[in-house]
């Protein structure tokens, strides 16, 4: 009986362990499956070899995003580290003066984007986010002025640009030369090059090419008030124009000035206005809605009909588009440095669906500013020989 007892009792104790044998074997790993997941596993993004050799690269970071159709003369890459907002920015900040770089905008705390240039290369680093020990940062770059990224090419000499800044200047009309003269020299026009053949031959400057020429000259005339500046689109934003991708050569400015408020877009509540047609020739109406809020330095004010006739006395003031006619009575009060008088002379028609010429879009950015406060391009090339 005492036997039987005893047995009774152990049994039990020998099933729950085989039980529990049972279990782990069920829970254990699969090494077949641990194989499976191990092949699975995605290798990290590499660095293209057609990202330029000249831009520094911080060593504790890892590649998330590599934008598509990258090349040695235009992409956006994005990056993660486990290091501080402030260790990179130090980083970046001294490589790039140590090599000669350009630094147009430094890292601060009110800016959270570096922009440096060099041999044409212009680099933007922006810090995304900063959270769960880890800085997100992205590095955009592209040429500027048709330039490239190669270290080898020359830079022209003083005495070519001079001559170069010269060509064509007899085509230009004698009361617009001294104007195409200063703004050629400050190496951001160029008669001699539109994007679009029909355009080219006809003269007149297409919108793509203006919205360059604007956004370039008016950086390049507060070089050094980078808080005045038009920050370029990236390309990662949601296009602000059907018509203009992230792949447009011109999404950069194109899309900075839709974002700056500067062109009526989408983004300005003009739902009509989502297309931006680059290539179309540009229009008198186009320029001084686009020019004058650059010249003020805000937006443009109320305006009517009336206001126009009173002023410029327009005998076709009644074709004009109602955001030029607020930018032509803003113009109107800047007195000799209107746009209107240095480009297109004494006139009772405006005209407003009239193509400009070249040497008119240039003559147009030869002066930023507003009621005597401003700038023109005699003014930055003399402070830029100084």
């Amino acid at each position: 009986m005492y036997r039987y007892l005893i047995l009774s009792l152990l049994f039990p104790v020998v099933t729950a362990c085989s039980n529990i044998s049972d279990l782990e074997n069920r829970f254990s790993p699969n090494p077949e499956l641990a194989e499976q997941q191990e092949d699975v596993t995605q290798s990290p993004l590499e660095i293209p070899n057609s990202f330029p050799d000249t831009i520094p690269q911080y060593s504790n970071s890892e590649v998330q995003e590599v934008s598509e159709n990258l090349t040695n003369e235009k992409g956006l890459i994005r990056w993660s580290s486990s290091d501080s907002i402030g260790q990179i920015s130090e980083f970046y900040q001294e490589q790039f003066n140590r090599n000669n770089w350009e630094i147009s905008q430094p890292f601060n705390e009110e800016n959270n984007t570096l922009i440096a240039q060099k041999d044409g290369l212009e680099v933007q680093l922006s810090f995304l986010s900063a959270s769960n020990g880890n800085t997100d940062y992205s590095l955009r770059y592209q040429t500027l002025n048709g330039s490239t990224a190669s270290n080898t090419e020359e830079k022209p000499t003083s005495s070519q640009t001079k001559n170069d800044n010269n060509t064509n200047l007899e085509n230009v009309p004698q009361s617009l030369k001294s104007y195409v003269a200063d703004v050629r020299q400050l190496g951001t026009v160029n008669l001699n090059n539109t994007d679009n053949k029909t355009v080219k031959e006809s003269g007149i400057i297409n919108r793509r090419t203006y919205a360059r020429w604007l956004v370039e000259t008016y950086n390049k005339f507060y070089d050094n008030n980078p808080a005045k500046q038009i920050r370029l689109g990236v390309e990662t934003a949601k296009p602000a124009f059907s018509d203009v991708s992230s792949n447009d050569p011109d999404f950069a400015v194109i899309q900075g000035l839709a974002e700056a408020g500067i062109i009526p877009s989408p983004l300005t509540g003009n739902s009509s206005a989502s297309l931006f047609r680059p290539d179309n020739p540009l229009t008198r109406e186009d320029l001084v809605t686009w020019k004058v809020p650059l010249d003020m330095g805000k937006g443009l004010p109320q305006a009517s009909i009336d206001n126009i006739k009173e002023t410029w006395g327009f005998q076709d003031t009644t074709k004009i588009d109602t955001k030029a006619i607020q930018a032509l009575y803003a113009d109107f009060q800047n007195g000799e440095q209107s746009n209107v008088r240095r480009v297109f002379g004494y006139t009772t028609l405006f005209q407003p669906n009239k193509g400009v010429t070249l040497p008119e879009a240039a003559a147009s950015l030869w002066y930023f500013g507003y009621q005597g406060d401003g700038l023109s391009a005699e003014d930055v090339l003399s402070i830029n020989n100084e």
